[in-house]
C-alpha cells in the first residue's frame, strides 16, 4: 500500500533564510557533496512526521536533485494511518517528487523498540528503490547513542556512534542540534507530529535524552552534547585504521591455514604465533572479524576474551562456544596444533 504525490509545485521548493532553514540546508548539501555525485539522481527520505524529518525533508527538497518521501505507519497507536497521511501530503507540499505510505507489523519479539526499528528498516530497505535513504539523526540523538554505547562497556567500537553514511542509511544532521530542527519547522509552519513513545519513560532512550544529558549538562556546565559527537567522530576515524591494521593482521595469520574438514566449519584456520606477536587491539579485532565471518552470532565481550585466551593465555583448555549455534549444534573456537579452529559440534543434550 502506498501513496504517489503529484508532480511538486517548484514554488514549494523555496524555503525562507532563517538561521534554521540555512544551518540544516547547509548540512543537507555538504552530505550530498560528500557521499553522492550531483547527477546521482534522487534520494528517499525516512519520513515520520516528526520535526527532524520534517526539516531534513523540507531541506533534502531544496538540496537534492528530486527527493521521495517514505513514511512507515508501525500500527502501534489508534490513528497512525491518519498521521502517516497527514506525513506524506506534507511531503508533497513541501516538493517531495513522491510519498509512500509503508504499512508495518511489528512482532514485538525482542522488546518493542528493537522490533519496531527491524520492521522500520526493512520497510525502509525494500521501498528505496536503489539509491540511499537519509534518516533525521541529530546531534543530539548522537549524544544519546554515545552514552546508552558507553553503558554497554563494548570499547571504542560500542561507542562511536552512528556513522554519516553506512550503504544505504544516510545521516546528514549529526551535527544539527534538535533545537534547530524544531525552529525551523516553526519557521515553515508545518504541524509537527510528537509521537508519545518518545516520551515514555520505560524505553531507556527516553531517559537517556530527558533524564540523563540534561543532568550532566548541568552538572558539567553545558556542551556535553556536542563534546560526545566530537568524542564518537574522533573515535570512528580511529576505529576505521584499527579495523584495516587488523585486517592485514587477520590475512598474515589466515596465510596456508584453508583447512575445511567437515561441512559448515570455516575454512580458514588462524595461526597462534602470529596473533600472539600482534598488540592486542589489532589481534582481537582480527578475531572478531574471523568469528563473524564464520557464523557467529550477537558475539559478547566475554565471547571474544575467552577465544583470545585461547592464543595468549593457553594451558590446554578446551574450546569456546560462540553465539550462532542452531538446536542441537554449538559453534565452536578451538586451538589445535597451533591454530584457531571455528567449527560446528553436536551440543551435549542435557541430563
Amino acid at each position: 500500500m502506498g501513496r504517489r504525490a503529484a508532480a511538486p509545485d517548484p514554488a514549494a521548493r523555496r524555503l525562507p533564510e532563517t538561521a534554521a532553514v540555512l544551518e540544516v540546508r547547509r548540512a543537507v548539501r555538504m552530505w550530498l557533496r560528500q557521499f553522492t555525485t550531483g547527477d546521482e539522481g534522487a534520494v528517499a527520505v525516512a519520513l515520520s512526521g516528526g520535526a527532524d524529518s520534517l526539516a531534513l525533508t523540507a531541506a533534502a527538497v531544496v538540496e537534492a536533485p528530486a527527493v521521495d518521501a517514505l513514511i512507515v505507519d508501525h500500527g502501534l497507536q489508534a490513528g497512525s494511518d491518519r498521521v502517516a497521511a497527514e506525513a506524506a501530503a506534507t511531503a508533497t507540499a513541501l516538493g517531495c517528487r513522491s510519498a509512500r505510505v509503508l504499512p508495518v507489523v511489528v512482532d514485538r519479539s525482542g522488546g518493542l523498540e528493537a522490533a519496531a526499528r527491524r520492521a522500520r528498516y526493512g520497510a525502509l530497505a525494500a521501498a528505496r528503490a536503489g539509491g540511499p535513504v537519509l534518516l533525521g539523526h541529530t546531534l543530539d540523538d548522537q549524544a544519546e547513542t554515545v552514552l546508552l554505547g558507553l553503558a554497554r562497556g563494548s570499547g571504542g567500537r560500542s561507542i562511536q556512534g552512528m556513522a554519516a553514511y553506512s550503504a544505504p542509511w544516510g545521516r546528514p544532521l549529526l551535527g544539527v542540534r534538535r533545537a534547530v530542527t524544531r525552529a525551523l519547522c516553526a519557521d515553515l509552519g508545518v504541524r509537527v507530529f510528537e509521537d508519545p513513545h518518545n516520551s515514555a519513560p520505560e524505553f531507556t532512550r527516553v531517559r537517556v535524552r530527558h533524564e540523563v544529558l540534561p543532568l550532566l549538562e548541568d552538572v558539567l556546565g553545558g556542551g556535553v552534547a556536542e563534546a560526545l559527537a566530537r568524542t564518537s567522530a574522533q573515535l570512528r576515524e580511529d576505529v576505521a585504521v584499527l579495523d584495516e591494521l587488523a585486517e592485514e593482521l587477520l590475512a598474515a595469520a589466515a596465510a596456508g591455514g584453508e583447512d575445511a574438514t567437515a561441512p559448515g566449519d570455516h575454512a580458514v584456520t588462524l595461526a597462534v604465533e602470529i596473533l600472539a606477536t600482534a598488540p592486542a587491539a589489532l589481534r582481537r579485532r582480527a578475531i572478531r572479524a574471523w568469528l563473524l565471518d564464520g557464523g557467529a552470532k550477537a558475539l559478547t565481550d566475554k565471547h571474544l576474551r575467552s577465544v583470545d585466551a585461547l592464543v595468549t593465555a593457553w594451558r590446554g583448555q578446551g574450546g569456546v562456544a560462540v553465539g550462532g549455534g542452531s538446536p542441537g549444534t554449538r559453534l565452536v573456537a578451538a586451538r589445535e596444533r597451533g591454530r584457531l579452529t571455528l567449527r560446528w559440534r553436536r551440543s551435549t543434550p542435557p541430563q
